[in-house]
């Protein structure tokens, strides 16, 4: 077991980070510490108090030892994209401490990022109507719009660029901007298209009604005057690919009602 800090945030005294992480491993929870829901291949918990989250990587199938050996297993990729985004000058959240344990489970402690998932604050911080609440989502998504941008012209792609994965802390009159759950990001010289559009359908994944069209536009005028590379042809196809195909998945996930598919951006 390796530890970058011996001492977390809000701790009075050395944590034995191999006890904690084997206790929560069996489903225990020492004091401070609460289950934060998570998918069937992982188990995660939060120390308030401490400002840490254990994860606990659980094997997805019997791949996973060869995949580990090829390209490192999934702490460790959630480890170094971490520090890669870090280094970069990306909020991220800092290792504190990782290890191994018996059936072949990896953990990884790391600090809490401050801010809640945008996700969070479009569907209720500023759901509801006025002019202070729409001056505010236009700042969330422009300046959003800014910070995926500065992203990807920096070669990274994000693994899983849900909304809820993008934590937003409003603070000195703007909003700061943190990446989580980074154990699948990837970097490139330039990202291809794919991957672009790929994470662009990923944070359209808001119905028309959590997300207006005018809104969606703002955060791509945005992104896109980070992206200089591209075309504007190759920019507006991005566009309106990843909506479409944020509104199908929408759809096949009965999300949307019948005058809402199919509707460009």
């Amino acid at each position: 077991m390796i530890s970058a800090s011996a001492y977390p945030e809000g701790a009075r005294e050395p944590v034995d980070w191999e006890l904690t992480a084997q206790t929560l491993a069996e489903g225990e929870l020492p004091d401070g510490w609460r289950l934060v829901d998570s998918s069937g291949f992982a188990r995660v918990a939060h120390h308030p108090e401490q400002g840490v989250f254990y994860k606990l990587f659980l094997p997805r199938s019997p791949l996973e030892s060869l995949k580990a050996i090829l390209r490192g297993s999934r702490a460790t990729r959630a480890r170094r994209h971490n520090d890669e985004l870090r280094y970069a000058g990306i909020d991220a959240p800092l290792n504190v401490a990782w290890g191994q344990l018996p059936q072949n489970r990896e953990y990884l402690v790391s600090t809490a990022v401050p801010g809640a998932g945008v996700d969070h604050w479009l569907r209720q911080t500023l759901a509801t109507t006025g002019t202070q609440q729409g001056r505010q989502r236009n700042a969330l998504m422009q300046q959003l719009g800014v910070f995926i941008g500065r992203l990807h012209h920096s070669g990274f792609v994000h693994g899983d660029l849900r909304t809820g994965n993008v934590l937003a802390d409003f603070r000195g009159g703007r909003f700061q901007f943190a990446l989580i759950d980074n154990e699948r990001n990837t970097r490139h010289d330039m990202p291809p298209g794919k991957l672009l559009l790929k994470n662009l359908m990923q944070l359209n994944m808001h119905t028309p009604d959590e997300l207006s069209r005018r809104e969606r536009w703002r955060f791509f005028a945005a992104w896109r005057r980070q992206m200089r590379e591209l075309s504007d042809t190759e920019a507006r196809l991005l566009a309106q690919e990843a909506f479409l195909w944020a509104m199908r998945r929408l759809d096949a996930k009965g999300k949307l009602d019948d005058n809402h598919v199919g509707r460009p951006a």
